[in-house]
């Protein structure tokens, strides 16, 4: 996805992505988040997730390094954080041929639900989303799943250098704890 240049109005480091998803909608943001997380900052890799907006409403999501759009972007994106983040306004004509982008489109109030868990968050986004855009929810089986969740847990679990990278922040976590509460020798 080639994004158009803009005005930066925001630029920080991130513990998680609700925090960009609620200054998007806090400023009513016309344009687009990148969003880079840790194992790209300190891997001096090329991951970033993309997330545009309409008004503060998220509306598309691609992942650089997977070349994948909508719901299994955000999968790919739902990584420990910290994030590098940068938020880029644009009018909102340079935005329309995007946006109409149906593969790369994600319902209002995925995102803070599967990248943030932040229903409450996902709720203030549905709330101020057009009405056509609030209706937008993915498809869903027979059963009542919802095939494109059921896709994205797969697609993470597939990832198994993502798993590995998980535990092993998880392992140097629990080393560094150990060493604070005097437990070094336990680990050994």
């Amino acid at each position: 996805m080639k994004l158009p240049s803009g005005r930066l109005v925001h630029s920080r480091v991130v513990d998680d992505p609700g925090s960009a998803l609620a200054a998007a909608l806090d400023r009513e943001l016309t344009g687009y988040a990148v969003l880079e997380p840790q194992e790209t900052l300190l891997l001096a890799a090329d991951a970033r997730g993309v997330l545009t907006f309409d008004d503060g409403v998220p509306v598309l999501a691609y992942h650089t390094e997977t070349d994948r759009g909508g719901p299994p972007a955000l999968a790919d994106l739902a990584v420990p954080g910290p994030y590098r983040l940068e938020l880029v306004s644009l009018s909102a004509d340079v935005l329309d041929d995007l946006h109409d982008t149906p593969v790369l489109r994600v319902p209002p109030g995925m995102p803070a639900e599967r990248l943030a868990g932040d229903p409450d968050l996902a709720a203030r986004t549905r709330a101020n989303a057009p009405d056509d855009r609030v209706r937008e929810q993915p498809g869903e089986d027979a059963d009542g799943d919802d095939p494109a969740q059921e896709s994205a847990v797969e697609a993470f679990l597939e990832n198994e250098d993502k798993i590995e990278a998980i535990r092993e922040q998880a392992r140097e976590e629990a080393r560094e704890r150990a060493v604070e509460w005097d437990l070094d020798d336990v680990c050994e």
